[in-house]
């Protein structure tokens, strides 16, 4: 499932809207009501780093304040961070 499915399937899901390389899937636990998107940390500060021309240092920091630190609310995506033999 792409990003631009997301919508269809989940209407309210938050996405986050410069990072659809990075969404890996739908998660859902025991007490949320709504599924919500996932998205791989790697792929993340990759993007930082190569289209913003950020250093490690400065995306690690970006990410913590921006992303993490962006709270939406219960529908909030959630941040994985992939193995290396894992992450694309």
């Amino acid at each position: 499932m792409t990003t631009e499915d997301l919508h269809e399937t989940y209407p309210e899901m938050l996405i986050i809207e410069d990072h659809h390389d990075a969404f890996v899937g739908v998660v859902t636990r025991f007490g949320i009501d709504e599924p919500i998107a996932c998205y791989d940390v790697g792929r993340i500060l990759s993007t930082y780093q190569e289209r913003d021309g950020m250093t490690y240092d400065e995306a690690i920091e970006y990410f913590d304040y921006n992303v993490i630190g962006a709270w939406a609310g219960d529908r909030t995506p959630c941040f994985i961070y992939l193995s290396e033999k894992n992450s694309a």
